[in-house]
């Protein structure tokens, strides 16, 4: 694990050039090196060890990227990875209301708002639709809108149900079976 972490050193790994490239297309590499680096940081993260990040514009950012990007990496295919996302969302929502977006690069914003749009709540989503249109980041704003739809339809992410040990409906194992299933 790497010594002397702090929340500028996690700012630093995650925009880097080499983490930019597994954003959404990770490597096994990358997610045990993730692993193997940062696990015990989000587990003090998911204790509440870390709240103090909270309070400025980069460090709540990167408690945001620790508990919401993190896990999916780490424990990818698992329920775990899923498990800080409520937590993420709070902390999300404490640096929005406070205003701590308006002053991140719309790379950063995105992850800011990425928590809500890994929600299976529609409000969550309606909302996630809502920052990333609010800030001109169109792109995501579609991808926003792709998971609201689902979550629309189903109640939930289809894509998670056996993960998480749900019985899929026959309208998700058909949709998951089509060519518009998302299995992100």
């Amino acid at each position: 694990m790497e010594t002397n972490m702090n929340a500028q050193s996690i700012i630093d790994f995650w925009f880097a050039d080499a983490c930019k490239s597994c954003w959404f297309n990770s490597t096994p590499e990358m997610d045990q090196s993730i692993k193997n680096n940062y696990e015990m940081l989000w587990l003090s993260a998911s204790q509440g060890a870390l709240n103090e990040w909270r309070e400025e514009p980069l460090s709540a950012l990167a408690l945001v990227i620790i508990l919401d990007q993190f896990p999916l990496n780490m424990f990818r295919g698992t329920a775990q990875s899923f498990s800080t996302e409520a937590a993420s969302r709070m902390v999300a929502s404490y640096a929005i209301d406070r205003g701590f977006d308006q002053s991140l690069s719309n790379e950063q914003k995105m992850f800011l708002y990425m928590p809500f749009m890994h929600s299976e709540d529609i409000a969550d989503q309606n909302y996630a639709v809502e920052l990333f249109k609010s800030a001109g980041l169109d792109d995501n704003a579609k991808w926003a809108e792709h998971h609201r739809d689902i979550v629309k339809q189903f109640g939930r992410f289809p894509h998670r149900n056996e993960i998480l040990g749900r019985e899929s409906s026959a309208e998700e194992i058909q949709w998951l079976a089509s060519d518009e299933a998302f299995h992100g």
